[in-house]
């Protein structure tokens, strides 16, 4: 779909830089999310940096993901 990722990238400080399918491009900050449940794993920074896309979602090898529509709600736009 349109709002799918197309591209991730780990940043410093738990966040990461995508590109999405609608062009939009952004950076999300997951560090809300480190102390809930399964995303306690993304604390390690070198686990943290293995992110990828899985049909169009922002995922870890544990299968940890954030789902586009979570992205664009909540990622710092940085324009098309």
């Amino acid at each position: 779909m349109y709002w799918d990722v197309k591209f991730v990238k780990p940043l410093p400080d738990y966040c990461i830089y995508v590109e999405l399918e609608n062009g939009n491009k952004g950076v999300f900050d997951l560090k809300p999310y480190l102390d809930s449940g399964v995303f306690r794993e993304l604390r390690n920074v070198h686990y943290f940096n293995q992110v990828d896309i899985f049909f169009g979602a922002v995922t870890w090898p544990n299968e940890q993901d954030i789902a586009p529509e979570t992205l664009l709600a909540e990622m710092v736009n940085l324009g098309a």
